[in-house]
């Protein structure tokens, strides 16, 4: 599968000097991703108590919570392999940054579209980070492993997109998607590249 920034939208590549710093500090790497796939899955958990009557959403994403869920066993399987305790949460900038973008003042199915689009951006920034890593990392298992993911994020990056557009008109889609692709893009020229951090 060839990921490349194009097929996720993204308009700013990550920084170079992040993928040499985050090979330098694996352990840091991994322990964060753990708390990333746990908050992946307490979005889409989010999402379905707050829009239960979305039927179509709910089936879509209740297979997406357990997948979530098992990647964040998966990166504990690595912490333990590697004596590697998980530690506390680190405070997310990007994600926090990212939610702050969402209409919540406005229509309810506004602050939809925007919460759904914004997983698809994290799941799509997610991908090209988990690319980076398979392509760099020495270790082969965890170049293996995080091949996989990426697989995996892009197929929900696509997912989320996909369920916006069966809420909401595509033209309204395809603008607010465009203009949360740029606001992205600036929160990460915002953003120093830090090697402890998946984003």
């Amino acid at each position: 599968m060839a990921t490349t920034l194009t097929t996720l939208g993204l308009e700013l590549p990550t920084d170079p000097r992040w993928t040499d710093i985050a090979a330098m500090q694996i352990s840091d790497i991994l322990i964060d991703h753990a708390y990333c796939e746990q908050k992946a899955a307490s979005s889409c958990i989010s999402l379905i108590v707050h829009y239960p009557e979305k039927a179509l959403m709910v089936e879509t994403l209740t297979p997406i919570v357990a997948e979530e869920w098992g990647h964040f066993q998966r990166v504990l399987k690595e912490l333990k392999k590697r004596n590697i305790p998980l530690g506390r949460q680190r405070k997310d900038e990007y994600v926090g940054q990212l939610m702050q973008l969402v209409r919540n003042k406005g229509d309810y199915e506004q602050a939809l579209l925007d919460r759904l689009l914004i997983c698809g951006l994290i799941e799509a920034r997610s991908c090209e980070r988990f690319k980076l890593l398979s392509e760099s990392l020495d270790d082969e298992s965890l170049q293996k492993f995080y091949r996989e993911l990426m697989v995996s994020e892009a197929g929900h990056y696509r997912t989320f997109i996909e369920l916006a557009e069966q809420y909401l008109p595509e033209a309204e889609v395809r603008k607010r998607w465009k203009e949360l692709l740029h606001a992205e893009a600036e929160i990460m020229k915002s953003l120093a590249p830090r090697g402890d951090r998946i984003h």
